[in-house]
């Protein structure tokens, strides 16, 4: 069927559409990092109360002492609860409703997500009429990869900030979605058109589409590696006494092991579906090409990633390799990732070798 241009042209106008929108929702976030702590801290601090008002009866737990060191520890690690002066957890574990929890955050969270979820749906709406205008999976070239992948990291991230009232880790993860998009429109723009002879199989709509959500989820993951080595420096140098205390930044966003868990949370649900994809892949060679595995650039470096992501599982599981040293080791695989989609695709000749960027 020929390709509908103008269907083309309205997919890349909802892209647009979902750029400026999620550019909007990133400065929203910004606003209450900026003004929406008063509010904030003590409605945070009225839960704060709450949990040592039921840990005090949980006789278990207060002997254990296990509390301090975990959940209510304070933001981005730096101070212990327990005393009237310490620093409110901004992601707390609590059973209210995630509408209830959002409205309690103040005006600058409620329009940040109400924004975030404009966004998405703008930003699906883009991905799902380059599919109509193609008739065919709309992940064919490197423009549709990165702009499905960053619709899967929006999605993923939106639920992510629902379930574990993580919103002020919203300004990094959506920024980083708006700059990936950026880029993608402005620098590998590709208009819709056919896919290569090579791609055309019922296999791209398997094994494509399951690279696509594993990326978009370690996407995702990285950024809070991020936040996570940024925050852990900051704490590090002001016990040090190299820095203040008191950045006005770090006291907002979750503790340091929170960060950690939820980074571990979601490479755990991302590993399964990368591993699906390179299994998907290797199926598709041997029906394409007569074997399963070549090492052909690709196939290799997309082994070499699944191999640095089972490594960051096994530190994480392993007591002297946690903290820092598994968040490198998942940032070198999330490097791999993305080494293997800008580099190896599009300028090392291979079988794979169909990014559609010139």
């Amino acid at each position: 069927m020929p390709v509908n241009l103008a269907l083309g042209h309205v997919s890349n106008d909802f892209l647009i559409a979902a750029l400026v929108i999620y550019s909007l929702s990133v400065v929203a976030f910004a606003g209450d990092f900026a003004f929406g702590r008063p509010r904030r801290a003590d409605s945070a601090a009225r839960g704060e109360r709450a949990r040592e008002r039921a840990a005090a009866l949980a006789s278990v737990g207060a002997a254990s002492g296990e509390g301090p060191q975990d959940g209510a520890a304070g933001p981005a690690g730096g101070q212990a609860a327990g005393g009237p002066a310490a620093v409110p957890d901004s992601m707390p574990e609590v059973a209210v409703p995630p509408l209830r929890a959002i409205r309690q955050a103040g005006p600058w969270v409620q329009v940040a997500m109400a924004l975030s979820a404009a966004g998405v749906v703008a930003h699906t709406v883009a991905v799902v009429t380059r599919g109509l205008a193609v008739h065919r999976a709309p992940w064919g070239n490197m423009y549709e990869f990165v702009t499905a992948l960053t619709c899967v990291a929006a999605i993923f991230f939106l639920f992510v900030m629902v379930r574990y009232r993580a919103w002020t880790l919203g300004v990094f993860v959506m920024g980083a979605v708006v700059v990936a998009l950026g880029l993608t429109e402005t620098l590998i723009y590709t208009a819709a058109g056919q896919l290569v002879p090579a791609l055309q199989s019922y296999w791209l709509d398997i094994h494509v589409t399951a690279m696509t959500l594993a990326t978009g989820i370690f996407f995702v993951a990285a950024v809070l590696g991020v936040v996570y080595l940024t925050a852990g420096r900051y704490h590090r140098r002001v016990a040090a006494g190299r820095a203040a205390p008191g950045n006005g930044i770090m006291r907002r966003l979750p503790s340091i092991e929170q960060i950690d868990r939820l980074t571990y949370r979601t490479i755990m649900f991302g590993f399964p579906v990368w591993t699906f994809g390179v299994i998907a892949g290797a199926i598709w060679a041997d029906q394409a090409w007569g074997r399963y595995w070549g090492w052909d650039p690709v196939e290799t470096w997309a082994f070499i990633t699944w191999v640095l992501y089972a490594a960051y599982l096994h530190a994480r599981a392993t007591a002297g390799w946690r903290g820092r040293r598994a968040h490198y080791i998942q940032l070198l695989g999330f490097a791999s990732l993305i080494f293997n989609i800008l580099v190896v695709q599009v300028f090392i000749a291979g079988l794979h070798s169909y990014a559609g960027v010139s």
